[in-house]
């Protein structure tokens, strides 16, 4: 498994039925792919049986030709008269399994048992999405298999009976902050990276940009992509940039300057400086550290093409 996944900027969805844009989806060098048997495939018992083969063979080939890739599959929710048979598309090799509209801790750990059952260990990506999933996020984020989460607004919005706005143009949509915060502090509490929203509007990357700001501002680790242009846009936005990481450098040479002429309070670059800023400093070297970069992921990606 890529390493950059303990903190994932990008997770690019593609339909789980649709084997040429699934063997699409490395181009852009997301840091995970999501084959989609839920939302991307017609609501259909032979739909859903057509896509599940297609689905596998896809992961599979993906998984061989790309070992550097994280490669899950979404499979329908539990309560779906889809959900067993799904579990048949998923195989050991991949990073992990997407399970939408999670509602309770016991929930996920009957998601877990279930794969169990089928011979698989694979960690769950929780997806929160209805009123519940939110109202119980740090329960479900604390069942151990659990190791990722992300919010869907928009069928959240659909259970609570409310209305999702249009997209912002500067400030956050009011109709989901709460739930976004919420996903979020409950993330953090259970030590899970969660991903932020779909943005739905193509083709405008100033929507996608003040989206992902937003979600960044709230603590999100990344964001769900539904477009390979959006992929570039999360790594610049939730992945240290190299002013970051210099800065990061910087201030924390100068920490240990201070310290080392015993002076217990310091400034830098014109603010004062405590200790919660030399830790974030620290987590922000440690992230680029652990990312490979653009050449190095081109290198693995590459030859496959």
């Amino acid at each position: 498994m890529n390493p950059a996944l303990t903190r994932p900027r990008s997770v690019l969805f593609a339909p789980g039925n649709r084997a040429d844009l699934m063997a699409k989806l490395p181009r852009s060098d997301p840091d995970a792919v999501v084959l989609d048997l839920e939302d991307a495939v017609p609501n259909t018992p032979e739909a859903k049986a057509e896509a599940r083969i297609i689905t596998r063979d896809a992961a599979r080939e993906l998984v061989a030709a790309h070992p550097r890739l994280n490669v899950f599959v979404r499979i329908n929710a539990p309560l779906s008269p889809y959900f067993a048979d799904d579990l048949h598309a998923l195989t050991p090799e991949l990073a992990g399994v997407v399970v939408p509209k999670l509602e309770s801790g016991a929930e996920a750990q009957a998601v877990a048992t279930a794969l169990a059952a089928h011979g698989l260990s694979l960690p769950i990506m929780a997806g929160l999405e209805t009123a519940l999933g939110v109202w119980h996020a740090q329960e479900i984020m604390a069942v151990p298999a659990v190791a990722w989460a992300y919010f869907g607004a928009e069928d959240y919005t659909t259970d609570l009976g409310g209305t999702r706005l249009s997209e912002p143009s500067g400030t956050p949509n009011l109709e989901v902050l709460y739930a976004r915060s919420r996903v979020a502090l409950a993330a953090r509490v259970a030590g899970v990276p969660a991903l932020d929203i779909v943005v739905t509007r193509l083709n405008d990357d100033l929507v996608f940009r003040t989206d992902a700001l937003q979600g960044r501002a709230l603590g999100y680790a990344g964001k769900l992509c539904i477009h390979p242009a959006q992929v570039p846009l999360c790594h610049g936005i939730f992945g240290p940039t190299p002013a970051d990481t210099a800065r990061a450098r910087r201030l924390l040479e100068a920490a240990h300057a201070a310290a080392e002429a015993g002076r217990g309070v310091m400034t830098f670059e014109g603010q004062m400086i405590d200790e919660p800023m030399l830790a974030k400093a620290r987590a922000l070297l440690a992230q680029a550290e652990a990312e490979p970069t653009q050449a190095e992921v081109g290198a693995q990606s590459g030859n496959h093409e």
